[in-house]
């Protein structure tokens, strides 16, 4: 089936409706036989690696969800110490590392969105943006979920912004137009060590919930209004490595960051395939 096809077949589906369904199943402690033998296929399907996890047996999970948020042993991410060091937020593989040229963000080859759609469609809040690099970093289900800080600061905006919830995965990036911007996403606007730094979670289809470690759980909520939430300085202060948010079910980061703060390290291109808390990129710090 071809790429075109895929997307397209997408279109006419309930999206919202199937997520909600999907989200509803993924919490039910009910049928424990057919959850852990969905489970089991799972692992064997994806090649999760289980022995990472604080708890590597399947029957400690009591839902779906919990397993597929698993925790992982301390030690097994370890975070880039060096002050320089710009740290990988999330497991996943690159799917685009450019800059941020003429207010547009590059998806896929001739295709991409701006990034004040991108960010909920205030331009003040993506001006700081233009000319610096972004990343778009792909979770796919093997990955484990939670997703950190990549540099001490603090997150002074969290937007949601509702949208469609196509698929993520590399045929649909290709070809649906304007894809992330159109997507259900939560937006974190952070001040850091590395400057402004916004950290955008984007949902998708089967999996458009994300919470947040001081929130709960922001998405899927009733409506389509965006909505903003300002923090005065200092009230959500991270360290580097510390857990921020999570998919509950997964999709994609998109990182943005002000000129000449942060050069990503050769690593970052695209398909590479990056862990929690390992240096993709340098800061530079004040002297």
């Amino acid at each position: 089936m071809s790429d075109q096809l895929k997307a397209w077949l997408q279109h006419p589906l309930p999206h919202h409706a199937l997520s909600r369904l999907v989200h509803a199943l993924a919490r039910s402690e009910r049928l424990p036989g057919l959850r852990l033998a969905f489970m089991r296929w799972f692992v064997a399907r994806f090649g999760v690696a289980l022995d990472e996890a604080i708890a590597p047996e399947l029957a400690a999970y009591p839902t779906f969800n919990a397993f597929f948020t698993r925790a992982l042993k301390p030690g097994v991410r370890p975070i880039a110490a060096a002050a320089e060091a710009f740290a990988c937020p999330a497991d996943s593989r690159v799917s685009q590392a450019q800059c941020v040229e003429a207010g547009r963000v590059f998806q896929a080859k001739g295709r991409g969105y701006t990034a004040t759609e991108l960010l909920g469609g205030d331009p003040a809040r993506a001006a700081p943006f233009e000319g610096g690099a972004s990343a778009t970093l792909y979770l796919s289900p093997c990955d484990y979920h939670r997703v950190h800080m990549p540099v001490d600061g603090e997150v002074v905006e969290m937007v949601h912004v509702p949208g469609r919830l196509f698929s993520v995965n590399p045929p649909t990036t290709r070809t649906v137009d304007r894809l992330f911007a159109r997507n259900e996403r939560v937006v974190f606007i952070m001040d850091t060590v590395a400057g402004r730094v916004a950290y955008v979670m984007v949902g998708a289809l089967f999996v458009s919930s994300v919470e947040t470690v001081w929130a709960g759980e922001v998405t899927p909520p009733m409506g389509r209004a965006l909505r903003s939430w300002r923090y005065r300085a200092g009230e959500l202060r991270f360290r580097k490595g510390d857990e921020i948010a999570r998919f509950n079910m997964g999709s994609t980061v998109v990182l943005l960051t002000e000129p000449g703060r942060v050069e990503w390290d050769p690593v970052v291109q695209p398909d590479a395939t990056l862990s929690v808390g390992q240096r993709i990129g340098a800061i530079a710090l004040p002297r």
